[in-house]
């Protein structure tokens, strides 16, 4: 589905009902933004991973505008500042009053950004392996990939960080070494790694390089971050090489009362790494903090988190 908002045309895929039969009513689930990382990937990512969280909250899936099945635009359009105006827009085109935000990486730095702009806008907020500096965490990766990254995956660093990805073609193949530096393990061959995620993904070099080039140098939310006022769940992966668990730190000590849990046999894709512990994780997060009714608790199906 797409929304026509702010000149562009966004994507947005939805799973799970809305309304829920409980007895003789209907009963109401939260909406939850799910918003990819990145930037220059799409909401793939997330498929079909965290359908068990569709049992407790309406899952709306994002893809930034440029990126995945969004409309392209001019590059100078890729900046955090639109993707956040672009999530409220969308929050009022599909006539929200207030949503559940889980942001991964960028998508995390996107979230939190939002949550500081309009706080009565976001219920709960889920801010998975990310960070709110781009100065520290670009210094803190450069120093882990000196020490952990083998001579194929250093090799693609320039690229990356000198924004000079040259085709979605290039991503595709930069990031077929570089994922297991995401890992815990970064061994070859790993079962674990799955391939076929970054095949289905529709990906788009040009927000990845104005992300790393233009929009994130100089970007530190951590003065902001007191201004998040709903309940927050910070994640961290232990072995995380590009957002470190002390960026997780960081932002779990500047927003009042988040909660921080670090995953300690993961790097930055939990979600796939420690998946069960990670949806349990924010299912018990959301429940404890009445984002779920316990109507929906009640009738959550068997196979269920």
């Amino acid at each position: 589905m797409y929304a026509n908002v702010r000149g562009t045309k966004i994507y947005f895929d939805v799973e799970g009902m809305g309304l829920v039969p409980f007895n003789e009513r209907m009963v109401e689930k939260r909406v939850c933004f799910v918003i990819h990382g990145g930037p220059g990937f799409d909401h793939t990512a997330w498929k079909p991973t965290i359908s068990p969280l569709a049992d407790y909250l309406q899952l709306v899936y994002v893809d930034h505008r440029g990126n995945g099945r969004s409309q392209r635009g001019p590059i100078e359009s890729y900046t955090l500042d639109n993707n956040v105006d672009d999530l409220e827009a969308l929050r009022e085109y599909v006539g929200l009053e207030k949503v559940v935000l889980l942001g991964w990486s960028y998508g995390g730095m996107v979230a939190m950004t939002y949550a500081t702009r309009y706080p009565d806008r976001v219920s709960h907020l889920i801010a998975l392996t990310t960070s709110a500096c781009h100065e520290e965490f670009s210094r803190r990766a450069k120093e882990i990939a000196e020490e952990r990254a083998d001579p194929e995956q250093l090799r693609h660093m320039p690229a990356l960080w000198e924004a000079r990805v040259e085709s979605p073609q290039h991503m595709r193949d930069m990031y077929k070494d570089l994922t297991r530096l995401y890992t815990a393990w970064n061994k070859p061959g790993d079962p674990r790694l799955e391939e076929e995620g970054h095949l289905r993904a529709t990906l788009n070099h040009e927000p990845l390089n104005y992300g790393f080039g233009t929009t994130l140098p100089g970007w530190d939310l951590r003065p902001e971050l007191h201004k998040i006022t709903a309940p927050t769940l910070v994640v961290a992966g232990r072995y995380d090489w590009i957002t470190p668990p002390d960026q997780s730190e960081q932002i779990a000590e500047r927003i009042p009362g988040a909660r921080l849990e670090i995953f300690e046999y993961s790097g930055h894709f939990v979600l796939t790494e420690e998946t069960n512990r990670f949806l349990c994780t924010v299912k018990s997060f959301l429940i404890e903090t009445g984002a779920v009714p316990l109507e929906i608790v009640a009738t959550a199906g068997k196979g269920s988190v």
